[in-house]
């Protein structure tokens, strides 16, 4: 959804105070090698084509979606409000953890308009084409809005995403580091896949829930994050089947694993409920005891606290898990 341009510019108050700080600080800035954020005003087009403009790159931001928590601490700014920290430690935090000075501000669905006021926060990055959460926050603070997913290229959409973080944080240096590690990590795995000679064996990646009785398998296709990682090493993704084409995500259950009943194929998962649905959840069960993959034990838990939606850090953790599925 497109809303209209709008230019944003930070609260008098807040300006005063970034300027006082620039002011005290401009011989030591870039000491550390890293970007000058005593520079001035930065501007980006975010994902909903509107221009969001700053007096100065923002230093105090909170972030309302796990992935963009994780970009700015990964760019060496923790955010001072985090939407569900509780819920980012769980499942997001392993490769970016947070520090004891980030303040929660809500659930990602309904954050706290208050706690974020409250904080003197000069920029909130989100995920949502909602124009009426996006007008309430920018009451008190500018917003910019990132993509979040694209099923046509997730790892070109998260550099864009990257990108626009850092420039509105002045971390553009740090932003380059970042996506080299990155890069460097793609190859690595790639390199190490084909010196074990194991890439020729497709895998499917799948979370799962239960519903009463019955399970669901939520199966990660090509074009969500986690496919679009193994494509660039080389990997061969299972899924063929439909997608929710945003997120690249399926949907089938046990009984519509009987396709890969003779497949040879290496199942990674994680669990969206925290149990181990693809263990005890299944246990018993003929179709999925008559899994090809299943019969010859190529199952893999990837680690707790990897986020699957997540950003470079994240993606990295991924990427060492297929590493260690494919090449160890």
């Amino acid at each position: 959804m497109r809303i209209a341009l709008k230019t944003f510019a930070v609260p008098a108050a807040l300006a005063a105070v970034l300027a006082a700080t620039a002011c005290g600080t401009t011989e030591d800035d870039g000491a550390d090698g890293g970007s000058d954020t005593g520079a001035g005003p930065v501007s980006v087009t975010d994902f909903l084509g509107r221009t969001v403009e700053l007096d100065a790159p923002a230093e105090n931001v909170v972030a309302l979606e796990w992935a963009e928590v994780e970009i700015v601490a990964s760019l060496g700014l923790m955010p001072v409000g985090v939407a569900d920290m509780e819920g980012y430690t769980t499942w997001a935090g392993a490769a970016v953890p947070l520090d004891d000075t980030v303040t929660d501000v809500g659930t990602r669905q309904e954050p706290s308009i208050d706690a974020i006021a409250g904080l003197g926060a000069d920029l909130v990055v989100m995920e949502t084409d909602d124009e009426d959460l996006i007008a309430s926050i920018e009451e008190f603070v500018p917003v910019l809005v990132t993509e979040g997913s694209n099923e046509t290229d997730n790892i070109a959409r998260m550099r864009r995403d990257v990108d626009m973080i850092a420039e509105l944080t002045g971390k553009t240096d740090e932003a380059e580091t970042l996506w080299a590690d990155f890069e460097a990590k793609i190859a690595d795995t790639k390199a190490a896949i084909e010196a074990a000679g194991t890439g020729t064996v497709p895998y499917l990646y799948a979370d799962g829930w239960a519903e009463g009785d019955a399970v669901s398998v939520r199966p990660f296709a090509a074009s969500s994050l986690v496919g679009s990682l193994g494509t660039a090493v080389g990997l061969e993704n299972a899924w063929t089947g439909e997608t929710d084409g945003a997120w690249g995500l399926g949907g089938t259950d046990i009984e519509g694993m009987a396709q890969y009943t003779d497949t040879d194929l290496k199942f990674i998962w994680n669990n969206a409920d925290g149990g181990n649905i693809f263990t005890d959840g299944v246990a018993g069960n003929a179709i999925w005891e008559n899994l090809t993959f299943v019969k010859d034990g190529t199952i893999y838990e990837l680690p707790h606290g990897v986020w699957t939606f997540g950003g470079p850090k994240s993606s990295e953790a991924i990427l060492d898990y297929f590493a260690e599925v494919y090449a160890s």
